[in-house]
C-alpha cells in the first residue's frame, strides 16, 4: 500500500515537473520572439540614421552648387546627388521592410503572450491540484507508516525481517494472491496440496517459484 502510495505520488511530481517544462519552454520562446523584435527595431533605427544622414549629404551639395563655379565640380556633385537619392530610395524600401516585419512579429509577440498568459493561470490551477493530491497522500503514507510500525511491533521479529527481504527482492511486492490455483505474483500454477494449505489458515505459506508470501483470495 504505501509503495504503491509512493509511486502515485511521484507521479504526481513528474505531472508538476512537466507543467514547470511546459511553461518555461513557452517563456523561453517568448523570449526570443522578443529580443527577435528587438533586433528588428534597432535595425530599423539604424536604417532611420543613415537616411537622415543621406539627406543631409543631398542639402549640402544642392548648397554646395551654388558656389561651384567650373562645369566639372558641376557634373560632379551632380553625380553625388543622384548617388546619394539612390541611397536614400534603398533605405526607404528597407525601412518599409522593417516596418512589415516589425507588425508581423509584434502581432505574434502579443498572440504569445496571451496565451503565456492562460497557459500560467490554468497550470496555477493545476499545480494547487496535484500539490493538493501530493499532500493527501503523504498524510495517507504517513498514516501507513505509523499504522505498520504499530503492527510489526506485534510480529516476531524474524517474519518481519523476512517481510522486509521479500519486498526488497520484488520491487516492493512481497505478498501476492494465489487465486485458482496459480500465484498471480508469477502467474505460475502452485502445488496443489500448498494450494489447498491455503484454506486452513495455519501457517504463511510462499510461492515455490516467486517466493512471494501468498494471500488466498477466492472468484
Amino acid at each position: 500500500m504505501i509503495d504503491s502510495l509512493k509511486v502515485k505520488q511521484s507521479g504526481l511530481h513528474e505531472e508538476l515537473n512537466e507543467i514547470a517544462q511546459t511553461i518555461d519552454a513557452s517563456r523561453e520562446e517568448l523570449a526570443a520572439m522578443q529580443a527577435g523584435l528587438a533586433r528588428l527595431e534597432q535595425e530599423k533605427r539604424d536604417l532611420e540614421v543613415n537616411h537622415a544622414a543621406e539627406l543631409e549629404n543631398i542639402q549640402r551639395a544642392e548648397t554646395n552648387m551654388k558656389e561651384i563655379k567650373t562645369n566639372k565640380e558641376f557634373q560632379a556633385v551632380g553625380r553625388e546627388i543622384t548617388a546619394a537619392r539612390k541611397q536614400i530610395a534603398d533605405l526607404e524600401e528597407r525601412v518599409l521592410q522593417k516596418i512589415g516585419q516589425i507588425e508581423e512579429i509584434s502581432g505574434a509577440v502579443a498572440a504569445k503572450s496571451a496565451a503565456l498568459e492562460e497557459l500560467s493561470e490554468n497550470s496555477g490551477r493545476r499545480i494547487a491540484e496535484k500539490q493538493s493530491e501530493i499532500e493527501n497522500i503523504q498524510q495517507d503514507i504517513d498514516s501507513d507508516i505509523a499504522r505498520r510500525e504499530t503492527l510489526t511491533k506485534e510480529m516476531p521479529a524474524s517474519l518481519v525481517k523476512r517481510f522486509a527481504a521479500l519486498r526488497d527482492q520484488r520491487r516492493g511486492q512481497a505478498l501476492a494472491i494465489a487465486r485458482d490455483g496459480h500465484c498471480l505474483g508469477c502467474n505460475m500454477h502452485l502445488p496443489p496440496q500448498l494450494y489447498n494449505n491455503l484454506f486452513k489458515y495455519e501457517e504463511l505459506l510462499t510461492c515455490p517459484h516467486c517466493q512471494r508470501i501468498l494471500i488466498l483470495k477466492q472468484q
